[in-house]
């Protein structure tokens, strides 16, 4: 079964600085520093029946598994055609199908998402980004009453610490946050700080739940 493909997947607004490209790690190292992706994303509060959000999916390694719990309903998005493309392409690999593959700015998207959705993840890429509140702001219009957000981060730990096959993996240690750094930038933005969810051996995944109006 392939990729169910959604038109609003060819709308694509590039605007420089407010969601830079990162580096997308090497699937065998990714694979060996997680090797069970959907039982990460279980551990974090996807459920089945919800309708879920994968935010700079890069190349699929957690849209797939996200896409099997959620039977479909899950939109990968990300800023990079090339990354798309991968997770095209890994969607094909494990039959997988999803709503729709979106190109575009994180601004854009209450725009391009035609219903609220229950529960947005970004993996990897929120330290990245230059106003991290705002990226908060527009995740929390795209959410049902009591959606959650997840960001996965690795641990305020200096890069030659994290170690993964033998290589220090993961980015500057300056540029790291820890969980509090997290809850200081999304708080604002109408969330509240749910729960922190340990995910060894480098990372941590900060759970949110959008404020009622």
């Amino acid at each position: 079964m392939g990729v169910v493909e959604n038109k609003i997947g060819s709308e694509m607004e590039v605007i420089e600085g407010y969601f830079p490209a990162t580096a997308m790690p090497d699937r065998n190292w990714w694979a060996a520093l997680w090797p069970d992706p959907e039982g990460i994303v279980r551990m974090l509060g996807v459920e089945p029946g919800m309708q879920v959000v994968d935010l700079c999916c890069g190349d699929g390694y957690f849209t797939a598994p996200l896409a099997r719990i959620v039977e479909g309903k899950v939109y990968g998005v990300d800023i990079d055609p090339a990354m798309l493309e991968r997770t095209r392409a890994e969607l094909e690999r494990t039959n997988s199908t999803v709503l729709g593959l979106v190109c575009a700015d994180a601004r854009n998207l209450p725009a391009l998402i035609p219903s609220k959705v229950d529960y947005v993840l970004i993996a990897n890429t929120f330290h990245g980004v230059p106003d991290k509140t705002a990226m908060a702001r527009t995740v929390a219009s795209m959410l049902k009453p009591m959606g959650q957000l997840a960001i996965i981060n690795w641990h305020r730990l200096p890069r030659e610490r994290t170690v993964v096959m033998g290589v220090p993996r993961g980015p500057k240690s300056e540029m790291r946050m820890s969980p509090d750094d997290v809850r200081l930038a999304v708080e604002p933005a109408g969330f509240t700080l749910d729960r922190v969810v340990d995910l060894p051996p480098f990372h941590y995944g900060a759970v949110f739940r959008v404020l009622a109006d």
